[in-house]
């Protein structure tokens, strides 16, 4: 878990420390206040984000990357629909991205490609001095991890890890009640994606149950994930929130994470009673890696734990399951649940059930931008997302969601394959931030971002 040493090569390697420039300088030398976005990867999440962002003033977007003739053709129709100029398109190929990255003179790029891909496309953007803005995934391996920070402060280029569940309404009212010390001390959080992805996982039409070669959608990679890996695949949207309760990177930090995985049986289950499967089908065949239910325990440095839980092949309704619990009182809250208890107000043993306490720590973002948010995405939280990254390009300013954020929360998938792999085994988490989470303070919806 040392700090790896990551060694640039080519062209890049000439500039020494130099490289850091390009994205300060273009802050400091642009002649307006608009910024220029790029996008690499418009599938339908790549989309909300464009929609978002030609929505946003001050903002061109001159180009784009994706080599899927479908995705293409409707980016393209959202340019034309809002009577955009048409952006350069770069289609030839996967690595279309890297001409991209060179050739057009971008302030920003924000990534939403298909997993693998993420770590080698954030790279080549802070090299390009663009600054990055990455939809969330787990990593491969720690190494990944490193890879992204070491970049970041060789090129002095940010990195925004673009966890929009940490906007959502509910969890950022719960912040406000976490930095009232509504709870008193915080002791415990509980979270997770908890969300019945099998017909994510497997297209169903006139082509029968499919997946991979010859599927459409995240069916053409992220099932792949299911059968070959055993972790927990997504951790970041139970582990995002609850990373700005316990100022993560920020005055405390990540220590250990312990994990444990179910049997796999939910997909072969699956597949088995489909009307397009049955007995024989050949998914009933696959030997599924990744447990239907994977539970892991992270300890923290202040002495908190929490539990994270990955839950993607049962059938469930979508639940991120949170709860915030201090020495005075605690809040279990989701889409279909909000109860508060605390000691002294509310009733002994009781729950004060509803909105009240969210109304009453209604976050300010919301306060003012809840209007203008809706239609942004997921409820609004999409918009205060995206608007944070045009913001954060604009001002040349670290993101409230910085590459260490996001070296942090990837690592959480390898490090809960490796702990499974051995029983369960803790697994330490690495200090991505090198001792500067002792004196780095919380940002994370304290400003306007």
């Amino acid at each position: 878990m040392d700090r790896k040493t990551f060694v640039k090569t080519g062209t890049v390697a000439t500039l020494g420390t130099v490289i850091g420039a390009p994205a300060i300088l273009k802050a400091k030398t642009r002649k307006s206040d608009t910024v220029r976005i790029g996008f690499i990867g418009t599938g339908l999440r790549g989309r909300n984000h464009v929609n978002n962002i030609l929505a946003t003033d001050g903002v061109e977007c001159p180009a784009f990357c994706d080599i899927d003739p479908d995705a293409v053709e409707k980016t393209l129709a959202m340019f034309a629909d809002r009577d955009k100029a048409t952006p350069t398109v770069y289609s030839a190929n996967e690595y279309s991205y890297v001409d991209m990255l060179a050739k057009e003179d971008l302030d920003g790029v924000i990534i939403a490609t298909n997993w693998r891909w993420h770590t080698a496309m954030c790279i080549e953007a802070m090299e390009a001095g663009v600054y990055v803005g990455t939809e969330v995934s787990g990593a491969f391996s720690v190494d990944e991890c490193w890879d992204l920070v070491n970049t970041h402060q060789q090129t002095g280029t940010h990195l925004m890890f673009l966890e929009n569940v940490c906007y959502r309404r509910d969890v950022m009212a719960v912040l406000n009640m976490v930095r009232d010390n509504i709870f008193g001390e915080l002791v415990h959080f509980r979270g997770g994606y908890q969300h019945d992805l099998r017909a994510v996982k497997f297209n169903e039409g006139e082509g029968g149950l499919i997946y991979g070669e010859g599927s459409y959608g995240e069916a053409r990679w992220r099932t792949a994930h299911s059968e070959h890996r055993n972790g927990d695949l997504y951790p970041t949207h139970g582990l995002g929130p609850i990373a700005t309760y316990m100022d993560m990177n920020r005055g405390n930090r990540l220590v250990s994470i312990s994990s444990h995985a179910t049997k796999a049986r939910s997909l072969k289950h699956f597949a088995k009673k489909h009307p397009d499967g049955g007995e024989n089908h050949p998914y009933t065949k696959v030997d599924w890696k990744l447990g239907d239910i994977v539970t892991s325990t992270i300890t923290t440095a202040r002495g908190e734990t929490m539990i994270i839980t990955h839950d993607t092949n049962l059938p469930r309704p979508y639940s991120l399951g949170f709860r915030v619990q201090g020495v005075d009182g605690l809040a279990e809250f989701d889409y279909y649940t909000k109860r508060v208890h605390v000691e002294g107000i509310s009733d002994s043993h009781r729950w004060d059930f509803g909105d009240d306490w969210f109304n009453k720590y209604d976050h300010e973002l919301w306060k003012k931008y809840g209007e203008e948010a809706v239609g942004g995405g997921h409820g609004g939280m999409d918009f205060f997302l995206d608007r944070a990254f045009v913001e954060s390009v604009r001002r040349a300013t670290e993101p409230v969601l910085d590459v260490y954020d996001a070296a942090v929360m990837r690592a959480i998938t390898p490090l809960s394959e490796i702990s499974i792999q051995e029983g369960g085994t803790p697994q330490p988490i690495p200090d991505f931030t090198e001792g500067k989470w002792i004196t780095r303070k919380p940002i994370f919806g304290l400003g306007d971002l």
